[in-house]
C-alpha cells in the first residue's frame, strides 16, 4: 500500500499545491491560462512528438491498443447515453452531456503523470495512443453529436456538416495531432534529428507532468458544487468506475476477435488511462448547452474521488499481477 501511496501521492499533492496557491491569491486565473496554454501548446507537444519520433513505428503503433481503448470509450458513451434516456428520463442532450463526462479521459494532465511513476516505460507511448483515439476519434464524434442536438427547425442537416468541417478544422490545428503526424513521419523516414534540436524538444517535454497537474489543481478553485454534487455524482461514477471496466472488457476481449493480447504493462496503462477524471476541457465543451456548472461539479467530485479509486485500481492491477 506504502507504494501505491507513493506514486499516487506526489500528483495530489502537487494538485492540491495548485488549488492553494491559486486560491490564496499567488497565481490568478489568467496565470493559470497562461501555464495551460504552454502545456497544451508545447510541452505536451513536444512530449508526444519524443515519443514517437525516437522509436520505431512498430514499437508506436499498437493495434490492439488502439482497438481495445476506442472499444472501451465508444461501449461507455452508448451504455452512458441509453441509462441516461432509459433509467434516468434525461433529454437526448443531457443523456449526451453526462455520457460525455464518463468516456473522455484527462490523459494528458493526469494521466501521463500518473502513468510516469506507475509504468514509466510505457507512459509515453500510451499517452501518444491515446492522443489518437481521444482527438481522432472520441472528440470529433462528440462534438458532432452535441452540435446536432441542438434543435433548430430546418438546421439538422446543416448541423451535422457545420460540427463536421468545423471539428476537423480544429483538428488540423490540435498541436498534439499536429505532433503526432509530425513525430509519425521522423519514425517512418528514420530521420535523425540534429542535437540540438533534439535537446530543446526535451527539455519543453520534461515541463509537462508537473505543470499540467499544477494546472488541473489551480483551475478547480471556484467551481460550483453546493447543489449539485449528488446531481453529478453519477457522472463521476462512470467515469472512475465503469469507464476502465469497460475497457478492461475491451482489452480482455481482443482474442476473441483474433488479435494478440497487450502486453501487461500496456493492458494496465490503458486501463489506468480510462479511471482517470474527465477531460479538463469538460465544463467549457458544454457551455453552450447550459451544462457547465454540473460539468464543473462534477470534474471536481471525479478530481478529488480519482484519488481513492486510482489507488484502488493500483492496488489491484499489482495483486493480479
Amino acid at each position: 500500500m506504502l507504494d501505491i501511496l507513493a506514486i499516487v501521492s506526489p500528483i495530489y499533492i502537487i494538485l492540491f499545491l495548485g488549488y492553494a496557491t491559486t486560491r490564496a491569491g499567488l497565481f490568478g486565473k489568467g496565470e493559470l491560462l497562461t501555464f495551460g496554454k504552454f502545456v497544451i501548446k508545447l510541452a505536451l507537444p513536444a512530449l508526444v512528438f519524443n515519443a514517437i519520433a525516437q522509436r520505431h513505428i512498430a514499437d508506436i503503433i499498437v493495434p490492439g491498443y488502439l482497438l481495445a481503448y476506442t472499444a472501451g470509450a465508444l461501449a461507455m458513451l452508448g451504455g452512458a447515453y441509453a441509462v441516461g434516456r432509459k433509467a434516468a428520463g434525461l433529454s437526448h442532450q443531457q443523456a449526451l452531456l453526462h455520457a460525455m463526462g464518463m468516456c473522455s479521459s484527462n490523459s494528458s494532465f493526469i494521466g501521463y503523470p500518473i502513468l510516469l511513476l506507475a509504468l514509466p516505460s510505457v507512459a509515453t507511448t500510451s499517452l501518444a495512443l491515446n492522443v489518437v483515439v481521444e482527438n481522432v476519434v472520441m472528440l470529433p464524434l462528440l462534438l458532432v453529436l452535441l452540435e446536432t442536438s441542438v434543435k433548430q427547425a430546418g438546421a439538422d442537416q446543416r448541423g451535422w456538416r457545420r460540427a463536421l468541417t468545423a471539428t476537423l478544422r480544429q483538428l488540423a490545428r490540435n498541436p498534439l495531432v499536429v505532433a503526432l503526424l509530425a513525430g509519425l513521419a521522423v519514425s517512418l523516414l528514420e530521420l535523425p534529428l540534429p542535437s540540438p534540436l533534439g535537446r530543446s524538444i526535451t527539455m519543453f517535454a520534461q515541463t509537462s507532468g508537473a505543470l499540467a497537474v499544477f494546472v488541473i489543481g489551480g483551475t478547480l478553485v471556484g467551481l460550483p458544487m453546493r447543489g449539485v454534487a449528488l446531481k453529478v455524482a453519477p457522472i463521476a461514477l462512470g467515469k472512475l468506475v465503469m469507464h476502465p471496466l469497460a475497457v478492461a472488457l475491451a482489452v480482455a476481449s481482443l482474442p476473441l476477435v483474433g488479435m494478440a493480447p497487450l502486453a501487461p504493462e500496456l493492458r494496465n496503462a490503458a486501463i489506468l488511462m480510462a479511471a482517470m477524471p474527465m477531460m479538463s476541457i469538460y465544463p467549457i465543451l458544454a457551455l453552450p448547452y447550459g451544462f457547465a456548472d454540473r460539468g464543473a461539479a462534477a470534474l471536481v467530485l471525479a478530481t478529488v474521488g480519482s484519488f481513492a479509486t486510482l489507488s484502488a485500481l493500483l492496488w489491484l492491477l499489482g495483486s493480479l499481477a
